[in-house]
């Protein structure tokens, strides 16, 4: 299979978290603020707007190879910085320790994949 073949199709399996959580996030947008609030963010409602804004459009603007570098290397630090505010395994208590491990790693996983695509250096497929 082509090399931009490829690339698409895991920019598409990397996009579908995104997406769906942003779209999750979109309508339930109250109980998104709520648990912003509840988790120390300040200014909840505008955290939540962006946080939508870098999920639902970051994950289109992935498929559609948007401006790819810039765009992963926004996404590898946005996915760190919610493994550091929301799967803080460090904190968390006997029961959610293994889940919150989990999801910190899964997170600093994806966050590889996307510096994997920021070190490409084949641009024939990103859109400038």
């Amino acid at each position: 299979m082509h090399r931009f073949n490829i690339q698409w199709f895991a920019r598409v399996l990397m996009s579908a978290l995104f997406l769906i959580a942003g779209v999750r996030k979109i309508f339930a947008f109250k109980a998104t603020v709520g648990y912003f609030a509840a988790i120390g963010l300040p200014f909840a409602e505008v955290v939540a707007a962006l946080v939508i804004l870098i999920e639902a459009g970051g994950a289109i603007a992935l498929i559609l190879g948007w401006r790819l570098k810039p765009l992963a290397l926004l996404l590898a630090i946005y996915t760190v910085a919610t493994a550091l505010i929301g799967h803080r395994f460090w904190a968390a208590d006997p029961a959610q320790f293994s889940g919150q491990l989990n999801n910190f790693f899964k997170n600093i996983a994806i966050a590889g994949g996307f510096l994997l695509l920021v070190a490409q250096s084949d641009t024939s497929s990103s859109k400038a």
